[in-house]
């Protein structure tokens, strides 16, 4: 670990050469069916908007590790990385934000044109309580939800039993132990043009 302060926004992961892993939860019957097809059908939902997350503790806040109806099952879904950078080349951020957006007006019409939603939430500590930097939350629908469960899923893993168990550990007031149970992820290198896009600074650096 080092003491260098996280930049507030930056893109942290578990990835490879190839794939990076992304968190959904999901009740029992949706992910036992994408187990067995290897990506998600009925009933999961195509049209609606899907949230796809990198950080593994912002998803046990999520879905309060794994305990909250209908997220009982959490998935980690290893899709490629040339899918992930589409993926943003064709966001737009959920809010408008002046240093990113020439207009308020740019901002709508660049959120109507794009499939893709990109929103930053403060990342979360092993209690679950909010950091001061955030994590990224990629929204897919239209064209990108299509792409995402016909060509960008790789592997899919039930890691609801991981879930479980490193919330235990927190509850015991075992930190270290949850801590080493982690899966390890470290800032994700993305072009310039994706940075901006999606509301990175320069005060957000990458390293």
């Amino acid at each position: 670990m080092t003491s260098q302060r996280v930049p507030a926004r930056q893109v942290r992961a578990w990835y490879d050469e190839h794939t990076i892993t992304l968190y959904q939860a999901y009740s029992a019957e949706i992910t036992e069916r994408a187990l067995t097809a290897g990506t998600f059908v009925a009933p999961f939902k195509l049209d609606r908007m899907t949230w796809i997350k990198p950080s593994f503790l912002w998803m046990m806040y999520r879905s309060g590790w794994a305990t909250k109806p209908g997220q009982e099952r959490v998935l980690a879904i290893a899709i490629t990385r040339d899918g992930l950078e589409w993926a943003l080349a064709h966001a737009c951020l959920s809010h408008h934000e002046p240093g990113t957006h020439a207009s308020r007006a740019a901002w709508a019409e660049q959120q109507r044109a794009c499939p893709v939603r990109v929103q930053w939430d403060p990342e979360r500590s092993l209690r679950l309580g909010p950091l001061e930097h955030r994590t990224i939350q990629i929204g897919l629908s239209g064209e990108a939800a299509r792409r995402y469960v016909s060509q960008w899923i790789v592997q899919l893993r039930d890691v609801t039993s991981l879930a479980r168990k490193v919330g235990a550990l927190v509850a015991q007031g075992d930190l270290a132990m949850a801590q080493a149970m982690l899966p390890a992820e470290r800032p994700y290198q993305l072009p310039a043009p994706l940075r901006r896009r999606i509301g990175i600074t320069r005060n957000d650096q990458q390293e």
